[in-house]
């Protein structure tokens, strides 16, 4: 056997889910009406499975992401369940145009 070229994956980026974790994020990657929701999920259950993070992230997903990203959706699940695969508030561009307050 040719011994592999990568290290093994940390056991920090290893997940073990339980029955009610993965019927969860089954649902929310197939029918969550955010892409976000849906990619993460998707990426969670790949690692789950036994996928290292850094290959899913790299060819796992619909397009290709730094495994820092998927490293940081693995910790923020560890740390609040499926909440934390949603965005956080306050993230993102804010509006160019606040219109004012009606009077």
């Amino acid at each position: 056997m040719v011994p592999s070229p990568f290290p093994p994956e940390s056991p920090v980026h290893r997940l073990v889910l339980t029955p009610a974790d993965r019927r969860v994020l089954e649902r929310l990657r197939d029918t969550a009406p955010k892409p976000h929701l849906r990619e993460r999920a998707g990426a969670i259950l790949k690692i789950a499975d036994g996928h290292s993070a850094a290959s899913v992230a790299r060819t796992g997903l619909l397009r290709p992401r730094q495994p820092d990203t998927v490293y940081r959706w693995i910790h923020r699940f560890r740390a609040a369940g499926i909440a934390g695969l949603e965005d956080r508030s306050g993230r993102g561009r804010k509006p160019a145009f606040s219109p004012l307050p009606p009077r």
